[in-house]
């Protein structure tokens, strides 16, 4: 089930935030004290409180497996001051299992209605995401020797 995340639960996105870095070797994790950092807090320091914040979580038996959420942010994927970051994060059992495209296609669907014109993000060009992106209709605007900034353009 796909579902607006509660204020009560935005607590959860240390969790997916820590889930949404890009590790490969899962043998070699950073520590979970990496989202401290302030360049990774922009993402969820006091999320539901700026006017562009917005959370969706998917929920499988009772448990929230997944969220995708947005702020307008500099952040990693930042492109401008007017469009919002996007984030999305599925915890690895549930991963592979159309969730993070589920919550990916009803965010893009919300910030539509909203009238947003478009939303970015950053991701690692080694990260099977890429693809997902595409296929849901993110497009590569920029890249670096790591990531591709992409963005999805909502209003046509």
């Amino acid at each position: 089930m796909i579902r607006k995340m509660q204020p009560n639960e935005y607590h959860l996105l240390d969790d997916f935030l820590y889930q949404a870095i890009y590790q490969p070797d899962k043998t070699k994790l950073a520590p979970k004290s990496i989202i401290k950092n302030p360049e990774l807090q922009i993402y969820i320091k006091d999320f539901g409180k700026q006017k562009d914040d917005y959370c969706f979580c998917a929920e499988v038996d009772n448990r929230i497996v997944g969220a995708v959420w947005v702020r307008n942010i500099n952040g990693y994927g930042g492109i401008d001051d007017n469009t919002v970051e996007f984030a999305v994060s599925v915890f690895d059992e549930y991963q592979k299992m159309g969730i993070g495209t589920a919550l990916t296609k009803r965010m893009l669907e919300h910030l539509k209605g909203l009238n947003y014109s478009k939303v970015s993000l950053s991701v690692q060009k080694k990260n099977y995401a890429v693809k997902m992106y595409q296929k849901v209709g993110f497009e590569i605007v920029d890249e670096n020797e790591q990531e591709f900034i992409m963005i999805h353009r909502l209003q046509i």
